[in-house]
């Protein structure tokens, strides 16, 4: 089996408690069930605390009334790890922050940007990232797999990646290129004529659409009613979601009040001030080089997405998601720079890239209802 991860997976180091947020609260914690055979054989003096903070009708652990593990100690530590050792941790806790992605032969692990650590080793690396493959015995077959459409995607992703790395254009033309791309070869696969996919993947690595995406770039920048649009049905879509954390919906509501309950024109004014302060003098004094910020951030989501089309199909939704990720970010981080009363630094990134992770990644049915949303108003972006 192929196992492929990202350059700097292995500088992950849990901070424990440390940390300034902890990953034991706000969402439920699935048990699989090597672990709950576990749990339930288990005979010690910690029995009792053991079957008392499991659900074990529902198989996962039980929570308080603020969404905190049953486990999870006042100083943000486990108590089962404390008491059992690392070994007695069920399959999430063992993984978290590690995602996975499973494809025939293939194993893709990325590091979750809900982790607030994981975020800032992403968003803190001014390199690209690339990716590093290796293999491990063992091999894995899946029913109803297309190994075809797979290796066509791998080609696909391969070329965007290449494109959103590509430092020398603006990375708003690299996006819409990535959209581009991620387009035609929907259209073509719809059509039933995957098989067509090969040149014009060869036209998008020669760049020949480079002017149509910088003209779609210049567009997107130049049109008020466009960007205010879409931010505007993104935060209506945001607000639609299952909510995991109840200080997410006060930052969601606050930033929406600050940048559209004023009006199309007063939203275009703040982005215009909050544009011109992030790529002059007060961004670079603080590190914060959007070009940069936004190749990684649309790396992360292609990378750990874009793949997955070969169970549901979802080619252009998924570059789609990548590029609305990255518009909802930078609108918060607009958000919180006013309410900052201008100011804004790294940490600020930090902080907003992983509590909207943790609202969007984080549960199953909201990733549905965006990639359902986002294919709904598709032209907003295309």
């Amino acid at each position: 089996m192929q196992i492929i991860i990202p350059d700097y997976y292995r500088e992950f180091r849990c901070t424990a408690d440390s940390c300034e947020d902890t990953c034991c609260a706000g969402w439920q914690i699935m048990i699989d069930k090597s672990s709950m055979k576990r749990y339930n054989s288990y005979r010690g003096s910690f029995q009792k605390k053991l079957r008392q903070g499991i659900d074990l009708r529902r198989g996962m652990f039980r929570q308080d009334s603020e969404k905190r593990c049953a486990f999870l100690t006042d100083d943000n530590l486990c108590e089962m790890y404390r008491k059992l050792g690392r070994k007695s941790l069920c399959r999430t806790c063992k993984r978290y922050p590690r995602h996975i992605e499973e494809f025939e032969g293939v194993r893709e692990i990325t590091l979750s940007l809900s982790c607030p650590e994981a975020a800032r080793l992403l968003l803190y690396k001014r390199e690209p990232v690339s990716f590093l493959c290796f293999d491990r015995e063992g091999e894995e077959e899946y029913d109803n797999f297309d190994p075809f459409l797979y290796s066509a995607l791998g080609d696909a992703r391969e070329i965007i990646l290449k494109m959103l790395r590509n430092r020398k254009l603006p990375v708003l033309n690299r996006i819409f290129m990535s959209l581009g791309l991620a387009w035609d070869m929907q259209v073509r696969m719809d059509n039933g004529k995957l098989f067509s996919c090969g040149e014009m993947f060869s036209l998008y690595e020669r760049q020949t659409y480079f002017a149509a995406a910088g003209n779609k770039a210049d567009e997107w920048m130049e049109s008020s009613s466009w960007r205010y649009a879409f931010s505007s049905q993104m935060f209506e879509n945001l607000f639609r979601l299952e909510l995991l954390r109840e200080d997410w919906n006060q930052m969601l509501e606050e930033s929406a009040v600050c940048l559209l309950a004023q009006g199309k024109k007063k939203y275009q004014e703040i982005q215009g001030k909050f544009t011109e302060w992030m790529y002059g003098e007060n961004g670079r004094e603080q590190e914060l080089d959007w070009e940069i910020l936004c190749e990684q951030l649309m790396v992360y989501f292609v990378f750990t997405y874009f793949c997955g089309a070969v169970y549901d199909g979802r080619v252009f939704v998924n570059v789609q998601m990548a590029a609305a990720s990255v518009s909802v970010i930078w609108d918060l981080l607009a958000a919180r720079w006013m309410k900052n009363k201008k100011e804004l630094k790294m940490e600020d990134v930090v902080d907003i890239t992983y509590r909207f992770s943790r609202e969007l990644e984080h549960s199953d049915n909201n990733l549905k209802k965006m990639w359902k949303m986002l294919g709904a108003q598709e032209k907003l972006f295309r």
